[in-house]
């Protein structure tokens, strides 16, 4: 773990419009003018796949390669069980790969073998043949992938080595020049919503957006879309059109069971319809001429068995009840908000509603962030309100994971937004996710029982899901 920690660069570095990397195509600005921004993920990635000698085996892992702005990993989640659920009563994919980003807890989670996360232990025994194999080139010259880029040579690595037969790889960010991209062969391409986000490094406009996602589209691929706004559907054909091929925009799938909690809220059912279309799309590409095609059986397994840590999800801890999204954009927020309003509404009279809140990122404007999710939760009360602060660089295995850090004035600037929608809301600072936690608590436990978002942040709902999972295991056993 030191050495992936060691590998994460301080900033995002940034190259100044007209810088020339070779064999790098051009990203056109608003006004169609070439301009590059930062280094590109994809910068060496092959070199290293050759040095790990898994260059000429990526094919045979029949991947669908997943880009976009929202829905990503719930996609590729649904990809996964339903390739999972038809490979158990046909044979085929024996295995599947699930690779994602980022994770919430540990980095093993975002490498995935029939939806389980390898083995801490495996990981480490990959990570270390692949490691070892770069530390062989002993030119003067050498040089080292960086945090993702590593992960993403260990996953290829783990992937072939355990025989998967059908493997799904989200992005990063971006798509052109993210690492993940030295994907040559996909069997489908899928571009989830697209929105504003990593503005800094993909904007300043949607269609820039529109433009490094549909990057990951391959000459002779199929390519497959959620629907999109008028202008960035129409960057995505165009690019598409470069290659030689059509994009397919999906829309809702009517079969789809009406009543399925996992296909709340309607975002996920979109998510559903995309992910059933390229699983179909593959099947026919990639499963044996005398298999039976994708029954109703096989889909409904698959929702059924469906999960995603961390985006619409609920845990309940008797009359508490936490709901968790790792939502960090306007977009997502949203979307967020209204599925916590709904589901909140749905149970019986909330007695408290809280909020826990926290946004560290330079990314983007958490003031924005926060003022779109203050609006849409306008429509309730939100009785007490939780900012608080978190490590981006969080460590769960260091015993100072949780310590509290010192007040940041992001913090009170939040309570002034948040003040202008809700007037009546009691505004708590603490100073890490524990506190938030327990603060959250013991407001529950003077009113009877509570109702907690816990948003803004996948840092933020990853160390709430790790206290959360040691506050079970520990009243479990006592």
């Amino acid at each position: 773990m030191n050495i992936l920690h060691s590998r994460r660069r301080p900033e995002r570095p940034s190259v100044k419009p007209g810088s020339n990397l070779p064999g790098l195509s051009r990203i056109p600005d608003a006004k169609g003018k070439p301009d590059l921004k930062g280094t590109p993920s994809i910068v060496g990635m092959k070199q290293w796949l050759n040095q790990i000698e898994k260059t000429a085996e990526i094919d045979n892992l029949n991947i669908v390669h997943v880009a976009g702005t929202k829905g990503k990993g719930s996609t590729c989640a649904f990809i996964e069980t339903f390739l999972r659920a038809f490979g158990e009563r046909t044979g085929f994919p024996r295995k599947t790969g699930l690779y994602t980003s980022p994770h919430l807890i540990y980095p093993e989670e975002r490498i995935r073998i029939n939806f389980q996360p390898i083995a801490r232990d495996l990981f480490a025994i990959y990570f270390f043949e692949v490691w070892d194999a770069l530390l062989e080139d002993d030119s003067s010259v050498r040089t080292l992938p960086r945090y993702l880029q590593l992960i993403a040579l260990v996953s290829f690595h783990a992937f072939i080595t355990e025989g998967v037969e059908a493997a799904i790889f989200e992005t990063h960010h971006g798509g052109e020049y993210d690492a993940t991209n030295v994907i040559e062969h996909p069997v489908a391409t899928v571009i989830t919503p697209l929105g504003m986000d990593h503005v800094k490094q993909l904007g300043p406009t949607i269609e820039n957006i529109a433009w490094h996602k549909a990057g990951i589209f391959k000459r002779g691929s199929c390519a497959l879309s959620s629907p999109q706004e008028a202008s960035a559907a129409e960057i995505l054909r165009s690019r598409a059109s470069e290659k030689g091929i059509s994009v397919q925009f999906i829309a809702n799938d009517l079969s789809l069971p009406a009543d399925a909690l996992q296909l709340n809220p309607d975002v996920q059912r979109m998510n559903c319809s995309v992910a059933l279309a390229t699983v179909r799309h593959f099947l026919e590409e990639k499963a044996p001429k005398d298999a039976a095609p994708l029954s109703s059986s096989d889909i409904l397994q698959g929702i059924d068995r469906f999960s995603w840590p961390g985006r619409f999800q609920l845990v309940v801890e008797g009359a508490f009840n936490w709901f968790l999204d790792g939502a960090h954009n306007e977009m997502s927020v949203s979307k967020a908000a209204e599925w916590f309003i709904e589901t909140s509404q749905g149970q019986r009279a909330p007695l408290v509603r809280i909020l826990i809140f926290s946004q560290v990122s330079e990314q983007r404007d958490a003031a924005i962030v926060l003022e779109r999710l203050a609006t849409t939760l306008s429509t309730i009360h939100i009785h007490h309100v939780i900012f608080t602060l978190y490590d981006p660089e969080q460590d769960f295995d260091s015993a100072t994971a949780m310590v509290a850090k010192s007040e940041d004035a992001s913090q009170k600037a939040f309570g002034e937004i948040w003040k202008r929608f809700h007037q009546n809301s009691c505004i708590l600072y603490e100073s890490n996710i524990q506190k938030a936690l327990d603060s959250a608590r013991e407001i529950g436990a003077k009113a009877g029982g509570m109702q907690t978002l816990i948003t803004g942040s996948q840092h933020l709902v990853g160390g709430a899901l790790f206290s959360l999972n040691n506050y079970a295991l520990d009243h479990k056993s006592t």
